[in-house]
């Protein structure tokens, strides 16, 4: 085999599984690292698995890709991605394509998207999810750019990708940069998700006061039902983990400070450049924040507030905890797609948002029997302005009010912090509520600055005289 059919470049853990991935499927794969050692090392320790054609310079391994090449980019997001991008383009010739898999800014893809166009050249920012485990033996993959793009390069995604109930977890999402978008909310809603996790584990143990292995219990059973998730089921592994050089419940040896690469918080900005309201993804952002200020946490650590000890006497609170996080779930998500929506309608990517809970369903971090119920609500009505109001999760939020209301006010009771349960619940409560206080605040707006207000009862826009007689008048 003289040609591969696609190629990567960047050999460090992702690029490399991702390589073996193809290889493994029976696609010749072209390897290329700036460093030629990874490259040997790949091609020595895993050459059986597969066709691999290793080269040491660009120009040999563009020349052993079939046309129209596809060079897949694994390199880290930013300025590198620009650089290898810069290496490759003038080696390539119309048709031929530039996959980056990296976790690149939407708008850095749109941009980088416009410029190859330009040379004839199509880029396609991809979103892949799953981790290292995911991109060897099937990731979830949200593929954006040309349509044209796809249909060459789309056979190859899907193969490589997760299925579930034969159905690959690969689509190609949109035009340009639709499909890193889509992959950087799923990373926002994996933060809330992540996050709602952690809350109930504290409530568990400062509040209903067990420990944790009695909490991984609660988690394995919770693993069986409703919550179903890869991340429920690697919680339980994790609080049933003791560390070996102490003895103790690992989760106790592990310093208290959640790190991030940035995905969540681009979620949220970009959230807020487009008016979409998603205060549960915002919340689990700000409590990674919180977590790594530790100085200010130590000189706020004597203020005054109920010892986090004893257990909730109420019954039932581990099954009022998994209504109340199942519920908050409910709207994190529900947040991510409207995200997604309100993107896909500001950039024209017409995305369909029940084929993203389709591939969501295996490969990704976020993959839940739950998901099921998402693609179901968009295939019931695919302009659903919230999956708030879809029948099904209409009838659970029903159910969880009175076990969702009572958590937070146990946390409270207890000082254990609960920021996702609670945005959660004032979002939900904020959309059902028939007056929102934001009259009152648009009044002050044009009491110090004439900012002008609409009426409830006619059309127009009006101001009041404040600092006259107080006379309304048109604006």
């Amino acid at each position: 085999m003289d040609k591969a059919r696609i190629g990567v470049t960047g050999l460090a853990t992702m690029g490399r599984n991702l390589a073996r991935n193809l290889a493994r499927h029976g696609h010749p794969v072209a390897v290329h690292n700036r460093t030629p050692s990874r490259t040997k090392a790949l091609v020595e320790e895993f050459g059986d698995e597969g066709t691999f054609l290793p080269a040491e310079s660009a120009e040999r391994f563009v020349a052993s890709l079939e046309r129209p090449r596809r060079l897949v980019i694994m390199v880290k997001a930013g300025p590198a991605t620009d650089a290898v991008i810069e290496e490759f383009a003038p080696l390539l010739e119309p048709g031929d394509m530039i996959v980056d898999g990296g976790n690149a800014h939407f708008a850095d893809t749109r941009r980088r998207e416009a410029d190859l166009r330009e040379r004839g050249i199509h880029f396609v920012g991809t979103g892949i999810s799953g981790g290292e485990e995911g991109a060897l033996h099937g990731p979830s993959i949200m593929p954006g750019g040309s349509a044209e793009s796809y249909e060459s390069l789309g056979p190859l995604l899907e193969d490589i990708s997760a299925h579930v109930d034969g159905t690959p977890c690969a689509v190609h999402v949109g035009p340009d940069g639709a499909g890193h978008f889509v992959k950087m909310v799923h990373n926002g809603i994996e933060y809330a998700d992540m996050q709602l996790i952690a809350e109930s584990y504290d409530l568990l143990r400062h509040a209903a006061g067990l420990a944790p292995d009695e909490i991984a219990a609660v988690f394995r059973e919770w693993n069986t039902g409703r919550l179903e998730s890869y991340l429920i089921e690697i919680t339980a592994e994790v609080l049933a983990h003791t560390d070996a050089a102490t003895g103790r419940p690992f989760v106790d040896v592990v310093l208290d400070q959640a790190e991030q690469k940035g995905t969540g918080r681009w979620t949220v900005q970009s959230a807020l450049d487009l008016g979409v309201p998603v205060g549960g993804i915002a919340e689990a952002v700000f409590a990674r924040s919180v977590s790594g200020h530790a100085a200010l946490r130590e000189a706020a650590r004597g203020l005054p507030g109920p010892a986090r000890a004893g257990a909730e006497t109420l019954p039932g609170v581990p099954d009022a905890i998994e209504k109340a996080l199942y519920a908050s779930k409910i709207v994190a998500y529900a947040q991510g797609f409207h995200e997604i929506q309100a993107g896909s309608a500001e950039y024209g990517w017409n995305i369909d948002a029940g084929a993203m809970a389709t591939i969501w369903r295996g490969g990704c971090i976020i993959r839940a029997r739950f998901l099921d119920r998402i693609r179901a609500a968009y295939e019931a009505d695919p302009q659903t302005p919230t999956l708030l109001t879809d029948a099904h999760f209409a009838e659970a939020l029903g159910d969880a009010q009175e076990a969702w209301r009572n958590v937070i006010a146990i946390a409270a009771k207890h000082g254990v912090p609960v920021p996702g349960f609670s945005a959660a619940l004032a979002y939900y409560d904020s959309l059902r509520a028939p007056r929102l206080p934001a009259a009152l605040t648009q009044g002050q707006r044009d009491f110090f600055g004439a900012h002008t207000y609409r009426r409830a009862d006619r059309e127009g826009t009006f101001h009041t005289l404040w600092g006259g007689d107080r006379t309304e008048v048109t604006a």
